[in-house]
């Protein structure tokens, strides 16, 4: 009988022991399962999204600082998302990078101050018009880690209008306007309406994409002959069509897509639908293109072409609500001639 209660008091040690073993193990492995699940986003993220900074380094805490200051501004942004239709803020590529570094690194256009337009009432237009449906616009691009969307929003609009004029899309060189717009700093920023006027003085011919790829980096302008092939511009317009949008529609269904400047500060975590908040009118920094606009369902808006790549938005697309000049997209609007 002793032999046999010494043996059960072991048993019931060893079980203790075991129970307790198990139990902080139980809960080291809980802790850590949580820790993960904090970070699975951040880890998916950089397997998505290409990231190769060093694990344990200062960089990847910084980062993961900012991945996590974005989470929180997406949950405000989608906070005002009152209807299906409504902007969607989320995790994107722009996601580990802090507000500041965004601004330097892609919003770097400048705005000219434009004439408010004075001219007349717009005439009865279509409820939808969008100009990819004619085969006019062309690809979304990726600007990458180069302030040229100014280039990209003139060099587009000049050839969709060329496409309209000549059914025939070709893509144009965006590097040789980067390259060769002295009035602009390059990949560093510049401004629509100024490059507009110097491609209208200088005459030169903008050139196929071919011929002068894209580098995402600013370089020598390679200048061409007035007689080798290409297409000038001949003339432009550019005002403020603040309060006045429908016949801002009307320059788009007549002349074609629309280079513009717009405030994209809150772009950084778009990921869809209309925007229509937390959007200023007074910090233009963005330029981009008007393809189209949509009036037939609750919320009007305008189709906007970027050029940050087909993973952002609504596959390289932003939509704007139309009326309140949400964004500033009706501060400075130019239309191109050729």
């Amino acid at each position: 009988m002793t032999f046999y209660f010494a043996f059960l008091t072991v048993i019931t040690t060893l079980s203790t022991f075991v129970a307790l073993f198990c139990c902080q193990n139980l809960t080291r492995n809980s802790t850590r399962t949580k820790f993960n699940d904090s970070n699975v986003d951040f880890e998916a993220f950089r397997e998505i999204y290409l990231r190769t900074d060093e694990v344990n380094s200062e960089e990847l805490k910084r980062r993961l600082l900012y991945f996590q200051d974005a989470k929180k501004r997406q949950a405000y942004l989608n906070s005002f998302s009152s209807t299906p239709e409504s902007a969607k803020y989320g995790i994107n590529q722009f996601s580990d990078l802090s507000q500041q570094e965004f601004r330097d690194l892609y919003l770097q256009a400048s705005a000219d101050r434009a004439p408010l337009f004075s001219g007349l009432k717009a005439k009865v237009l279509p409820a939808s018009f969008d100009w990819r449906d004619r085969g006019v616009v062309a690809p979304v691009q990726d600007q990458k880690a180069c302030g040229g969307c100014w280039a990209f929003s003139v060099v587009h609009a000049i050839q969709s209008v060329h496409a309209i004029d000549s059914s025939q899309l070709v893509e144009f060189s965006v590097q040789q306007v980067l390259d060769c717009s002295y009035q602009s700093k390059g990949c560093s920023g510049g401004s629509t309406v100024q490059t507009l006027s110097w491609l209208k003085q200088t005459r030169m011919k903008l050139v196929p994409e071919e011929e002068y790829p894209y580098k995402a980096k600013t370089g020598l302008c390679h200048f061409f002959s007035q007689s080798h092939g290409g297409f000038p511009l001949k003339n432009y317009t550019a005002y403020d069509f603040s309060g006045k949008e429908k016949a801002m529609m009307d320059q788009l269904f007549e002349h074609g897509p629309l280079s513009v400047i717009v405030d994209a500060v809150s772009w950084q975590d778009y990921q869809g639908g209309i925007i229509q908040h937390h959007c200023s009118s007074r910090h233009s920094n963005h330029a981009v293109l008007i393809v189209g606009y949509n009036t037939a369902g609750s919320i009007p808006y305008w189709i906007v072409q970027n050029s940050w790549g087909t993973s952002w938005g609504n596959e390289g697309y932003v939509y704007i609500k139309i009326g309140g000049n949400v964004c500033g997209i009706a501060d400075s609007v130019a239309a191109v001639f050729l």
